[in-house]
Order: structure tokens, then C-alpha cells, then sequence
């Protein structure tokens, strides 16, 4: 492939032997080219802005500037901002907005078949995709972990060792156990280790509600309140679930449908 069709590169890691790696690794590909190399995020961002690269390959957690405040600070003067490859030894949250964005990422520590897989998907970006593209995708995942957005359009857990990713529309109740919750979805659910008020805090409000101090509920599942003593209800969701909401959170639940109708 001649010098000037080739895939301009740049490498940052705070860590020499990360960069190393990448480094190594893209020898073997011959249709990418390393234009520069950064240790830390104040470097990235004037790499970027001098070499206007095809590719980033960024490591997200990085002292003073990590990977996602150098997307911020690199386009901020209008520079396009290039297609990135995340490199994060597991961030959770970021991890939520690259699944839902299709923005790949490489997942310390990784191997070279999966090395691999996301150069193959930088080659199919570039072969399709206009710039315009590339942006919109990086400008939802900064918005999407912008301070304040906390509304992911996938959940993910660990479960058994496992990760997995959960769309909040499929969820029709949740329920709290200890540090565990158990979510109900369809005929399947979940068993994962997460505290009832981390997850309440991510679910669209006007989608989902406590109802008690151990379940929360999907409002589009319901099917009907049927009062009970002493001003507690049972919620009754469409599958046939029996749910019991105490009387502290009725006038929320009541207040939320008057809205919807």
C-alpha cells in the first residue's frame, strides 16, 4: 500500500510498555503508519491538532487529562477529531456509552486476536464512513459521560463472570437483595451485584419508579393498582406479577400517571 493511502496513527498511553505493545503490534499491519507517540493527555491534544490523524489509539484513565477530556480539549478549537480506539483497564461507565456508540475500545489486557478484531472495524469505518459520522458517534459518548448524564441507552453488570448488557425498556421489575438485585426481564432475569439506589440513579425517571424500599418497577408493565390495607396497593404488571407498594410511595406512582394520561 503506498505511504500516502496508509492509516495515520497516534499512540497514547502514560505507560511506555502500553504504547510498546500497540506499537509492536501495528508493525505487522502494513497499511498503518505511527505519526506520533504521547505519554500523557496535554501531549495528545497537540498531536492531534498538528497531525489531523485517521486513528487514535487512547487510553482513558491518564493523570491531569484522561482520554476522554483530550477528545474534549482536541476538537475544541474545531479540529475534526479522528476515529479512537479506547484502551481502558475497565471503566465501567465508559464502557456503557462505547458499547452503545459502536466506538471500539481494547480492554487491558488484550490479546492480539483481539487487537485484530478492532483494526478490522477501523478499516471497514474508513472505507464507509464520512468524518460526519465518526463525530456524531464521539460526541454521544462525551455526552453521554458528561457530568449530569446518567441515562445510558444499555445497563451493564458483571454475572458470573460474565459481562453483560441490559436494555432498560426490556426490564419489567427489579428487586433488591443485599448488594445484589434480581432483574426481572421477560421470562429471564438477572441476579447482579448492585445496590437498588446505583441503579435507580441510572434509569429514566419518567420510565421506571420505587415503588417500596426493595423493588422498583417499569410504569409500562403495569397493568393495575388494587388497593389493600391501610393505603398500601398491589401493583399488578402485565405478565401477572404481584408486586406490594407501600403507602409512603403512592402519591408518586398516582402523580406519575395523571401525567402520562
Amino acid at each position: 500500500m503506498a505511504t500516502e493511502a496508509k492509516i495515520r496513527t497516534i499512540i497514547v498511553d502514560d505507560e511506555a510498555p502500553a504504547r510498546a505493545r500497540i506499537r509492536q503490534l501495528l508493525k505487522q499491519e502494513a497499511d498503518f503508519a505511527v505519526v506520533a507517540e504521547c505519554a500523557n493527555g496535554g501531549q495528545a491534544v497537540e498531536a492531534i491538532q498538528r497531525e489531523r490523524p485517521d486513528l487514535v489509539f487512547l487510553d482513558v484513565q491518564m493523570p491531569r487529562l484522561g482520554g476522554l477530556e483530550v477528545c474534549r480539549e482536541a476538537a475544541a478549537n474545531g479540529t475534526p477529531l479522528p476515529m479512537i480506539i479506547f484502551v481502558t483497564a475497565y471503566d465501567e461507565y465508559a464502557l456503557k456509552a462505547f458499547e452503545v456508540h459502536a466506538v471500539d475500545y481494547l480492554l487491558k489486557p488484550f490479546d492480539r486476536e483481539r487487537f485484530i478484531q478492532a483494526l478490522s472495524h477501523v478499516r471497514q469505518q474508513m472505507g464507509r464512513t464520512k468524518q460526519t459520522a465518526v463525530e456524531s458517534r464521539l460526541a454521544a459518548v462525551l455526552e453521554d459521560l458528561s457530568p449530569g448524564s446518567k441515562k445510558p441507552g444499555r445497563l451493564i453488570f458483571k454475572e458470573n463472570g460474565r459481562i453483560i448488557f441490559v436494555r432498560p425498556e426490556s426490564i419489567d421489575w427489579i428487586e433488591a437483595d443485599g448488594n445484589y438485585l434480581r432483574l426481572h426481564a421477560g421470562e429471564g432475569s438477572h441476579y447482579v451485584r448492585e445496590t437498588l439506589a446505583s441503579l435507580e440513579s441510572q434509569l429514566p425517571e419518567e420510565k421506571f419508579m420505587r415503588i417500596s424500599r426493595s423493588i422498583i418497577v417499569n410504569l409500562d408493565r403495569v397493568k393495575e393498582l388494587q388497593p389493600l390495607f391501610y393505603g398500601d396497593f398491589a401493583v399488578i404488571l402485565q405478565d401477572g406479577s404481584r408486586l406490594n407498594m407501600s403507602r409512603s410511595y403512592r402519591d408518586r406512582l398516582e402523580a406519575l400517571f395523571q401525567k402520562r394520561q
